[in-house]
């Protein structure tokens, strides 16, 4: 059956709240059983790792859950694969330390521009701490889709590593990740994935993908601030980990350093939680095309469809509500034939206003939306809006209903009929 978006809705409590939520690009409203698995864990299971009491066995066993649950939301062969941290980008720069180890002077590391700084500075960083040479692979203004050509010229030069957005987080493309790792293999480069944009819309198999690292955020997903990277096993076992002597020395535990954020990865835990119920409640209809996984492996897959299903048609309404509008230069893919090629996050200019005062505006009209780069620094840089205030962006996921993107097109038409210059 279709999604239920007003039986979803009450899944989120924030969502009471008379304000139209279409900052979730930036993080996401969490759903009340994530919330219910944070508080479970402070009152009844709240203790340190590795004890032999009660609180700290229960503790144990609530993380070995949550890795476990990942580790078939994301379908990795073995929660081993599966390390959390305090969020995406501290993981990346963490995980770049040890990979740094494998590069030599003259190595070659490519990222893209369409990326978010986290996919990029940390490799740039090693690079200059190695010696090796950055490749930036380029990406089409116009439509703002990676240039393949590029990046086929790009794995000529043998890298060493390959960092890749699934989705872009300032103007939503999709990118052919399937189509590119592996190019890049094939080139001798790991592959290393920020999905972070990408896993709240979408399904995530990363054996299919055959990448070598991936990582998300829980606050993206609909649970609290938390980081997850999956890892294939044999590369985490081999890489040395920067960790305190006494901590375990295999993966995952020997990347988690210092005492884990236990709570939130029993939030996170809530948060699949989420996508399970989703999966059991709407997902039927694809129970047929979903026949290759089995147990809650199929059901994450089937909730993850439905949500991509729905979020399609989010998609089209955005974009008959903004493309119109005088004025108003909207990036990214726009055919609705392509639409399957982006997730729900538009951003636009207006004439006349700057990025800061649409936000402004929009903010007292109770419409929640972010200004700026987003840390997409490469790509406001690239489409030479860097020093313009960069761009408006407005994102939705599946809790927002196809009424909220129309009132959402009334107020920015009212706004570029109201043009303050």
């Amino acid at each position: 059956m279709p999604l239920d978006i007003q039986r979803i809705r009450k899944e989120f409590p924030a969502l009471s709240r008379p304000v139209l939520f279409l900052d979730n690009p930036g993080g996401t409203q969490i759903t009340r059983r994530s919330l219910e698995r944070i508080q479970d864990y402070l009152i009844n299971k709240n203790a340190n790792h590795g004890g032999a009491f009660e609180t700290s066995r229960l503790s144990d066993q609530s993380v070995n859950d949550a890795r476990l649950a990942e580790a078939e939301f994301l379908n990795a062969s073995s929660l081993q694969e599966i390390v959390f941290g305090a969020n995406m980008t501290t993981l990346t720069f963490n995980i770049s330390r040890s990979l740094a180890r494998l590069f030599n002077p003259g190595d070659t590391l490519v990222v893209t521009r369409l990326d978010h700084d986290a996919n990029i500075s940390p490799w740039l960083l090693a690079a200059e701490d190695r010696g090796c040479r950055i490749r930036w692979v380029d990406f089409h203004p116009e439509d703002c889709t990676l240039d393949v050509d590029d990046f086929k010229k790009a794995m000529e030069e043998k890298p060493r590593l390959v960092a890749l957005g699934y989705a872009a987080n300032a103007v939503g493309t999709i990118n052919p990740v399937a189509d590119l790792i592996p190019l890049a293999h094939a080139a001798g480069a790991l592959v290393y994935i920020d999905a972070v944009q990408y896993a709240p819309h979408g399904p995530i198999d990363v054996q299919a993908l055959d990448c070598d690292f991936l990582v998300c955020s829980a606050y993206k997903f609909f649970g609290p601030h938390a980081g997850v990277l999956f890892g294939k096993y044999e590369l985490l076992d081999q890489l040395r980990a920067y960790r305190v002597r006494p901590a375990p020395a295999l993966p995952p535990g020997k990347f988690e350093t210092g005492t884990g954020n236990f709570e939130h990865m029993a939030g996170t835990l809530g948060a699949l939680d989420y996508f399970e119920w989703i999966g059991r409640t709407f997902g039927d209809e694809f129970r047929e095309n979903t026949q290759t996984y089995t147990g809650r492996r199929q059901v994450y897959k089937q909730a993850m469809q439905s949500i991509r299903a729905y979020e399609f048609e989010i998609s089209r309404e955005f974009v008959k509500q903004l493309e119109d509008i005088h004025g108003l230069h909207l990036y990214g893919l726009t055919e609705i034939s392509r639409l399957d090629h982006r997730v729900p996050t538009f951003s636009f200019t207006l004439d006349g206003w700057t990025p800061k005062e649409l936000a402004v505006e929009l903010n007292r009209e109770h419409i929640y939306t972010w200004d700026g780069n987003f840390y997409a620094l490469a790509v406001t840089d690239r489409l030479g809006l860097e020093g313009k205030g960069g761009l408006l962006r407005s994102g939705a996921v599946h809790y927002n209903t196809i009424e909220e993107i129309r009132h959402f097109g009334e107020v920015v038409r009212k706004l570029a009929d109201k043009n303050p210059r």
